[in-house]
């Protein structure tokens, strides 16, 4: 049933945006309690307690430039990439509403902005969505990655990501995560690049992926 399915990617976009951005905007309210480590790590955890409990469930995409990747590797119908790309805006925008609800004018800093310039963050945001979808794609696609491992791998691959990129483009990695907090808080500078960048990034490890997965270990492991 598509019900379930797309209901947890609202719920898990949703944790996403609310721990993450949440920790973000904590950090404004409070005048620098969290940190930037402490918001990097935020989200890094909340994507392992997403995977982990709702990657069962619909796959735990809670980004459509995921989502759109995994199809257009072939590995996920294309009837189901609008299901999922609208619950993920869904679930970003609830818990955006929510953050403003509760801290106000602090929700801004949910908000991503390109600090380093539009244009050398959609640099940043190719590169980093890149890699998250590398990631992505050797534990989700490879039979040769043992599958509980998941979790782990793609919330640490957020979490580094985000204390290297966060001060220079926000580290999005996902149009549905910066979408929600822009219209809640109406902050637009340069929010087209959180759309460009993570598409064109993970589009660009699936057919990275793709050639990499046809080479083999045995021979070239350390000390061998």
């Amino acid at each position: 049933m598509r019900g379930p399915r797309v209901a947890a990617e609202v719920v898990g976009t949703f944790m996403l945006v609310f721990i993450g951005g949440g920790a973000a905007a904590v950090d404004n309210w409070s005048h620098g309690s969290v940190t930037s480590v402490g918001i990097s790590l935020a989200f890094g955890f909340v994507i392992v307690a997403g995977v982990y409990g709702l990657g069962h469930i619909s796959g735990a995409h809670f980004n459509p430039a995921v989502t759109a990747a995994f199809w257009l590797s072939g590995k996920f119908p294309r009837a189901e990439v609008l299901p999922y790309v609208s619950a993920q805006i869904v679930g970003s925008l609830s818990a955006s509403l929510l953050l403003q609800a509760l801290l106000g004018a602090s929700a801004r800093a949910a908000a991503t902005i390109p600090a380093i310039g539009v244009g050398r963050g959609l640099v940043v945001e190719v590169v980093l969505s890149f890699f998250l979808m590398l990631v992505i794609m050797a534990v989700a696609t490879d039979a040769r990655v043992a599958g509980t491992v998941a979790g782990l791998a793609v919330g640490l691959t957020v979490a580094f990501e985000a204390l290297m990129g966060g001060p220079l483009s926000g580290a999005s990695m996902n149009p549905a995560r910066s979408f929600g907090p822009a219209l809640a808080t109406g902050t637009w500078m340069g929010h087209w690049i959180y759309w460009i960048g993570p598409l064109v990034g993970a589009a660009l490890a699936v057919g990275a992926y793709d050639y990499l997965r046809k080479g083999t270990s045995h021979d070239y492991r350390a000390g061998s």
